[in-house]
């Protein structure tokens, strides 16, 4: 994660590994427009075929007679539901416990969710498998692109302030980049925005989608 701001208003930008474990368990279990607001796909998409049947969270499901879920398939409905609740508090920094709710062997936070649950056991290692990987792209990307970053949050909010003849007054707002198949921007909270990786990417197209927001802000 990396701040911006002054004592009067401040922008965090991070790649949150609870949105990165949720999602890449909801594309693994082919569950389809479930979340407010419904995120794009992941990309690259996590693989289950090469780690699902022997991962050591299905083995020890398997161990302890819970059978494997099928997937979206077996109780969608109530997937969607558990699934809908746990990213409304994976979206939301101040509701996501210190240390997290992915607690294995036995996901202990998912006691009351017990087909979520056994999705997580089963996915569990592929999606932090896949997780690692695109937190460490996101880590890297960051500390080689880090001034450009900045600028771009920066820049900005002082373009705002001269136009305006004044300092900005207290704001805050959290950007979470995510690995999406489509470019964009979604709002998951008062002050927390999701934004692809591709659109944080390009400089341009974030400060042309920043400024509005800022303008509504400042």
């Amino acid at each position: 994660m990396f701040v911006e701001g002054t004592l009067r208003w401040q922008v965090t930008e991070d790649c949150p590994w609870d949105l990165l474990m949720a999602l890449a368990v909801r594309d693994l279990a082919g569950l389809h427009a479930v979340g407010d607001p419904v995120l794009p796909r992941l990309a690259p998409e996590p693989e289950p075929a090469l780690h699902t049947a022997t991962s050591s969270a299905a083995r020890r499901a398997t161990a302890a007679g819970t059978p494997a879920p099928g997937g979206a398939e077996a109780g969608d409905d109530i997937l969607s539901r558990q699934w809908a609740a746990w990213f409304e508090r994976a979206v939301h920094r101040d509701r996501r416990p210190l240390g997290g709710l992915l607690h294995p062997p036995h996901f202990e936070a998912f006691d009351r969710a017990i087909e979520l649950q056994d999705l997580i056991l089963r996915y569990y290692d592929v999606a932090a498998h896949w997780s690692a990987e695109r937190h460490a792209e996101y880590a890297r990307t960051s500390l080689e692109k880090h001034a450009q970053r900045a600028a771009d949050i920066v820049d900005v909010v002082r373009e705002r302030e001269h136009e305006l003849r004044r300092q900005a007054g207290y704001f805050r707002l959290d950007i979470d980049v995510l690995p999406l198949a489509e470019p964009g921007a979604w709002i998951v909270g008062p002050h927390t925005v999701v934004v692809s990786g591709s659109l944080r990417d390009d400089s341009r197209a974030f400060r042309d989608w920043f400024q509005p927001l800022v303008a509504a802000l400042v």
